[in-house]
């Protein structure tokens, strides 16, 4: 199946990722139902809400966090203070039923990806999905992040709480191992961010710095019905928007209290569709819709006096006024030496037809 990421960034049109992670844990929980029936489901809700993709995230807590591991995270929506305990809660899923979840994503016409925290996930994943993403806790993980570009296929790759030059580093691993295209995604690593460390200047900076990749966005903030923080983040160059994914926003743990929902999904959508409609082309040229305006705000070359058949007409004879229906005030000097073909009265928009060239 082609990747619709990539067929939409390579058309310059937006990309909405539902990062589902392993929030269908607790969906799973909260509605009495499987972990597979829920993740199914929010599978069908974001495809349902037009989201690009659906993205989870692949690993084994023995793999990926020391039973020390401290948490780093809001602990009055998440009360686990280890990481290993908390991953412990959320690691069952394996091949099999990654594999599961990317057929029926395909069935039902959304793009599949999974964050692999391993090598072995990276492995089995490899056949499941035409995007890897590469997380920012791995920024600095070389060895993990080569290991990936050498399945020679796009990247996201996320940059929160990275210095530039670990960004350089992690972009020239890909390098030496794949031209393949790459997207790195702004990111704060603060769960939830607030407004005022969201940082979206960084957007700006990344898409100067790196001119030769795409970018994007990982969103952390909490959900707005003005979409505004999205909003900004596409003006500013983000392409890909990559944002946690829930069916309720209420549930106590993990990822949900600062996830958007299918109603947020909506709004962003809609409000990206808008900001593109407002951006418009760029392009440098009079629009159709301006077409009246032009012709009658604009000025053109007026008699200033009765002007007699066959008189020189010098510049005193002359005014600038509305309408733009004659000839333009930028060609005057085309009409200053000719002669009157015709006695021309005063207040007159002057007519090629009424002048000789001599």
């Amino acid at each position: 199946m082609e990747s619709t990421i990539m067929k939409n960034l390579s058309a310059g049109k937006f990309v909405l990722i539902a990062e589902i992670g392993v929030n269908y844990y607790d969906i799973a929980s909260s509605r009495g139902i499987s972990n597979m029936d829920a993740a199914k489901l929010m599978i069908k809700e974001a495809a349902d809400a037009g989201i690009t993709a659906v993205k989870f995230q692949t690993y084994k807590a023995g793999t990926l966090a020391a039973k020390a591991s401290p948490y780093y995270w809001d602990i009055t929506e998440e009360p686990t203070r280890s990481q290993y305990e908390l991953f412990c809660k959320f690691d069952s899923f394996g091949y099999e039923q990654y594999r599961e979840l990317k057929e029926y994503s395909d069935e039902i016409g959304i793009e599949f990806l999974s964050t692999a925290f391993d090598l072995e996930s990276a492995d089995y994943l490899d056949e499941l999905m035409n995007v890897y993403k590469i997380s920012s806790s791995d920024l600095s993980n070389i060895p993990f992040i080569e290991y990936q570009a050498r399945k020679m296929k796009p990247i996201l790759l996320s940059v929160g709480a990275s210095n530039e030059d670990e960004i350089v580093r992690a972009l020239d691993a890909i390098r030496r191992n794949t031209d393949a295209p790459v997207t790195l995604l702004h990111c704060v690593l603060e769960y939830p961010t607030p407004l005022e460390d969201a940082n979206l200047l960084k957007i700006a900076t990344l898409k100067k710095r790196f001119p030769d990749v795409y970018i994007g966005y990982s969103d952390h903030t909490k959900p707005t019905e003005d979409c505004d923080v999205i909003k900004c983040a596409y003006n500013l160059g983000a392409q890909l928007v990559e944002k946690h994914f829930t069916l309720d926003k209420t549930l106590k743990g993990n990822d949900h209290y600062h996830a958007m929902d299918p109603k947020d999904a909506v709004n962003i959508l809609a409000a990206v569709e808008r900001m593109d409609m407002i951006r418009g082309s760029g392009e440098l040229k009079c629009l159709d819709t301006e077409g009246a305006a032009r012709s009658n705000a604009r000025r053109s070359i007026v008699s200033a006096g009765f002007i007699a058949k066959g008189e020189v007409i010098t510049e005193k004879m002359l005014t600038f006024k509305r309408p733009g229906s004659g000839i333009s005030p930028d060609r005057i000097h085309e009409v200053t030496g000719c002669r009157a073909a015709v006695d021309i009265e005063d207040d007159t928009i002057i007519q090629e037809s009424m002048l000789i060239h001599d």
